[in-house]
């Protein structure tokens, strides 16, 4: 593996070092886009050697932020969870009410805890519509004791988790059935984040650029919302 690895880095340097020498040999006017292309290319290419270099022959743990995993789309951050194999995007963060809309979304910089946005996530609640939410049921993910008092402080009466982590359900909700009656409206979050990658466009975006990503995003939910609507209309 090693022996292939140097070999392909080898090739990458002598590549990027005969496409800076004919840029050099090439008039402006006549392909200013290629040149501009490779301009913003290079330095990314220059990161990748580095990263190889210094990853696979010196042994050394680079930092996912300096990681460049996307020559086209350098905006693109690794994701993993637990055991489960890496992926490559963006994280997002999304609340959904009892009415099924999409209330809040937050598209993540890294790769965050779940655990550490439980917390900003309800205060963004608070913040769009005036009070926490009367009850909330959360990922496993987002379980902690911590989250869970800091969710009683922000009067949330029952704060359901899918996952216990050591905590009990009497000090997440006030009965059994309170706690199941959350953890059934969990499941069917998960039945609206599937509807919105098969038939919205959230599992890829086409767009190119950071800048476009977040509004794809959005106009993925809007997109959603509106359906929701126009199936339940809200009584006359």
């Amino acid at each position: 593996m090693t022996h292939k690895s140097r070999k392909v880095l080898i090739e990458a340097k002598f590549k990027v070092e005969n496409a800076r020498q004919q840029g050099e040999c090439v008039h402006e006017g006549d392909t200013k886009k290629w040149q501009e292309d490779v301009e913003r290319l290079l330095p990314l290419v220059d990161a990748v050697i580095s990263q190889t270099e210094r990853r696979v022959f010196k042994g050394e743990k680079v930092p996912a932020q300096e990681k460049v995993v996307s020559l086209y789309e350098p905006h693109t951050d690794i994701i993993v969870k637990d055991r489960r194999q890496v992926q490559y995007g963006h994280k997002l963060n999304l609340v959904q009410g009892k009415s099924r809309l999409i209330l809040d979304l937050v598209i993540e910089e890294g790769n965050p805890a779940d655990s550490e946005r439980f917390v900003p996530m309800m205060e963004r609640q608070k913040a769009i519509y005036g009070r926490a939410p009367r009850q909330s049921s959360s990922d496993g993910g987002y379980a902690s004791r911590a989250n869970l008092e800091d969710g009683k402080e922000m009067d949330i009466s029952d704060v359901a988790f899918h996952k216990k982590r050591g905590l009990e359900v009497e000090e997440m909700a006030k009965s059994q059935y309170v706690y199941k009656t959350l953890f059934r409206f969990r499941a069917s979050i998960e039945a609206g984040i599937s509807w919105l990658k098969r038939c919205f466009g959230l599992s890829r975006c086409q767009c190119k650029g950071s800048e476009r990503f977040d509004p794809h995003c959005w106009s993925s939910v809007v997109c959603y919302n509106l359906v929701i609507l126009a199936r339940h209309p809200a009584p006359s």
